[in-house]
């Protein structure tokens, strides 16, 4: 099992800071600081080359008290117990300001997927969801796609899991193919609720301002960063920055997006872009925007570079990607910061209408599926913008106000057993 000490990050901290300012009792937020079940489990893989490897992975369920725990699952060789458990409290709160009725969860495997083969990573899922299927299930915990994890993993994860329980469960996993009880609209999800957040966002920062004079940067070439690319280029935005893990390009007169997409396609990356200028991460951050978008790992903007970033609105794609130090100094510039838990909900929003969709056995056209999405991310972000001009304070703020209120009011009435 994991140690009992809840993460000292931004969620921890911001928890606290809420539940100060809720007026809630001490000993109630203390109850939601701490996860709710913690497994660690050895997964033994037969490679290749016919000799067996051990992997280990890890499953957090933060809170239960609103629905069933809700969360990816992570394959990298940088997944820690701690940045787990950080996550899977961000899930609580993310499914709570968007009030679906759902628990935070998160997992992930140690692992180097780009050194293993298909097969490999396979064998790696199945005998991870096989360890973990005590505690999985489309009433107790639903998984989803997460950083190196795809609707084929995902599929792998509904068949384990289906021979385990004797028939087909598609409820228990989302972000999975359309052919195995996956949602239309499921993929650009995440993208689409970052695009609502941002645009409900724009109005106030950038106000009377055409959408072609406000120029994006995006840190993150990968499903949600490539995507909402492609969205803000349909609706007029000016791209004038983009990167992934292997490097970046600029060109302040604007990116060619499809051109973009396609050469990303081609060669795995969209570094070396003819006809832009060549950035790493950092240049890409500091650089002039009027939008940052930070779509890759956390901890991307820390202390060290806030003070740099030259962006009035930094819209959180990512999970976590600005440290608790550097969301002070953005704070203390004017910089505008949509949170992760209302930003990226997207995501979280659409699994919840696949697993709907799975149980009933009815599935929704994709014009439904969008709708409904820019419905409740429009909502969730007017009722955290509100909060945020009656308390007088940042968004992120407001955002764990209306989340750590609603996950409170859940414990309260439901009690603590026995």
């Amino acid at each position: 099992m994991l140690p009992a000490t809840p993460s000292l990050g931004i969620a921890d901290s911001l928890l606290v800071s809420a539940g100060r300012m809720l007026g809630l009792p001490e000993d109630l937020v203390e109850i939601l600081r701490h996860p709710k079940r913690e497994l660690t489990v050895s997964i033994p893989v037969k490679m290749d080359s016919g000799t067996y490897r051990v992997f280990t992975g890890y499953r957090v369920h933060h809170n239960i008290a609103r629905g069933p725990a809700k969360g990816g699952l992570r394959f990298h060789p940088q997944v820690t117990p701690e940045e787990i458990r950080e996550l899977a409290a961000l899930m609580t709160w993310k499914c709570a300001v968007v009030n679906i009725p759902y628990g935070g969860a998160k997992g992930g495997v140690v692992c180097d997927p780009s050194v293993m083969s298909k097969g490999e990573i396979e064998r790696l899922t199945r005998r991870f969801v096989s360890e973990l299927s005590i505690i999985l299930g489309p009433d107790r915990d639903i998984p989803a796609p997460d950083v190196n994890t795809s609707e084929q993993v995902m599929a792998w994860i509904l068949d384990t899991y289906s021979m385990t329980v004797g028939h087909s469960m598609l409820g228990v996993v989302t972000g999975k193919p359309i052919a195995v009880g996956g949602s239309l609209g499921r993929r650009e999800a995440t993208s689409r609720g970052v695009f609502s957040a941002l645009h409900e966002a724009m109005a106030e920062v950038f106000p009377g301002k055409p959408a072609g004079e406000i120029r994006v940067a995006i840190q993150g070439f990968g499903n949600v960063g490539s995507n909402l690319a492609r969205i803000l280029h349909e609706e007029g935005f000016r791209l004038i920055a983009l990167s992934d893990v292997h490097g970046g390009i600029r060109s302040d007169s604007g990116i060619d997006v499809p051109a973009a997409l396609d050469y990303s396609a081609s060669g795995g990356s969209i570094a070396g872009m003819p006809g832009c200028e060549e950035i790493d991460n950092q240049q890409l951050l500091a650089g002039p925007c009027d939008i940052l978008v930070p779509a890759a790992l956390g901890g991307q903007i820390t202390e060290r570079n806030a003070r740099h970033v030259q962006a009035k609105l930094v819209v959180e794609a990512a999970n976590a990607p600005i440290t608790v130090e550097a969301d002070e100094i953005l704070r203390s510039r004017g910089v505008v910061v949509i949170p992760d838990i209302l930003a990226n909900a997207g995501g979280v929003v659409v699994s919840y209408f696949e697993w709907v969709q799975g149980l009933a056995s009815y599935f929704w056209t994709e014009q439904m599926v969008n709708s409904r999405l820019e419905e409740i991310m429009r909502g969730a972000y007017c009722s955290v913008r509100n909060i945020a001009d009656t308390q007088r304070c940042d968004l992120r703020t407001a955002a764990y106000l209306l989340a750590v209120g609603r996950v409170a009011e859940a414990t309260r009435v439901r009690g603590i057993f026995p």
